[in-house]
């Protein structure tokens, strides 16, 4: 055959189909030849030219320039200074007996020595026990309402008591520990008045002003402790659950009660691990509500580990002593959080795994 085709002639005639197959007609330099096409039933995308001409080309990245970093840097400088270099100098200065105004001398760890027997310090540490199991059992309130919220079928509903439930938020923390602060007057507080007003005139006492009763009404400031990070974390969980899996429980006959401890509690596990951190590393630096309204008193009964730093460098005046402490807990808290976060991604792993 020659290596050009001068003419090339395709008579089309009848259709001649059989199983997919068309039978066609060709005459190739006079000599009549028969040609089989095979008909596929999903048509074929062609491929495409592999030439050179046709090959797209990837967009290369630009090289970053290293000068653009300067524009962190004034936000460095404001972090480092306020946030790090505190922090780096309480480590520095609690190995002295530390003068802020004066000589400071070296003493190595007299200052940890000292805090080994510092009995009002350890026994912080009790309160924040307190404190801490007293939050998480307080959670009830929050992940209750935002069951209830999560339950209203009318979505402008669910928008406005969503709203009203969020906005004491806003409201700063000296204003709120101020108001319970009234609530606990023993003169003219509210829940005194009321007691009285009821015939219970027997129960009001000095609610902060008395070692018995202190502690437990610094924990209920807040109540009923809905307005927090705990209520948002529980409501953006329930929503975030598949609506198909709520669906086919409905379909089940599965009761609400019974939905919540096989559905929503399960669901909601790791967001209340990493509600748990966030309750451990708030409660280490728990002193704000304190301070405010019983100044770790009466007799130390709300002693916290933040007040006793601030007691002894105010009114201790041994700057060093104080800045061991804040070491300390400094050390306390970068270890339990590291304990948290190794037990969470633990798991996290058993939980990948048991899913494979």
């Amino acid at each position: 055959m020659n290596r050009f085709i001068h003419e090339i002639n395709l008579t089309f005639g009848k259709d001649m189909s059989q199983h997919g197959e068309t039978f066609y007609s060709c005459n190739l330099d006079g000599e009549a030849m028969n040609l089989v096409v095979t008909l596929d039933a999903k048509p074929r995308m062609a491929s495409p030219l592999v030439g050179p001409e046709k090959r797209e080309r990837t967009p290369r990245r630009r090289a970053f320039r290293w000068w653009a970093y300067l524009a962190l840097l004034p936000l460095a400088l404001i972090i480092g200074y306020f946030a790090y270099y505190p922090a780096l100098s309480a480590i520095f200065w609690s190995f002295f007996h530390w003068q802020p105004a004066g000589v400071s001398t070296f003493i190595g760890f007299g200052n940890y020595v000292t805090m080994l027997s510092d009995g009002i310090w350890w026994s912080s540490f009790r309160n924040l026990g307190f404190i801490f199991a007293f939050g998480v059992v307080s959670w009830i309130f929050p992940l209750f309402a935002a069951e209830l919220l999560i339950s209203l079928k009318n979505a402008r509903w669910q928008f406005a008591m969503r709203t009203l439930l969020i906005i004491p938020m806003a409201f700063p923390g000296v204003v709120t520990a101020l108001v319970w602060g009234f609530f606990y007057s023993p003169n003219d507080g509210v829940i005194n008045q009321t007691l009285k007003a009821i015939g219970l005139s027997g129960l009001a006492q000095n609610w902060t002003g008395q070692s018995s009763t202190a502690l437990l009404s610094l924990l209920f400031v807040g109540f009923p402790f809905i307005a927090g990070l705990p209520f948002l974390i529980f409501y953006s969980s329930l929503q975030n659950i598949p609506t198909e899996v709520l669906e086919a429980a409905q379909l089940d006959g599965v009761g609400r009660l019974a939905r919540f401890w096989q559905i929503d509690l399960p669901l909601m596990a790791s967001q209340v691990r990493i509600l748990l951190f966030l309750a451990i590393v708030s409660t280490l630096q728990y002193g704000f509500v304190a301070y405010v309204l019983t100044g770790g008193g009466p007799d130390n009964a709300t002693m916290v580990p933040i007040l006793r730093m601030i007691n002894v460098a105010f009114q201790g005046g041994d700057w060093g002593a104080s800045a061991a402490l804040s070491t300390t807990l400094f050390i306390i808290t970068i270890a339990i959080s590291a304990v948290v976060a190794t037990a969470r991604r633990r798991g996290s792993a058993t939980t990948d795994g048991g899913a494979m």
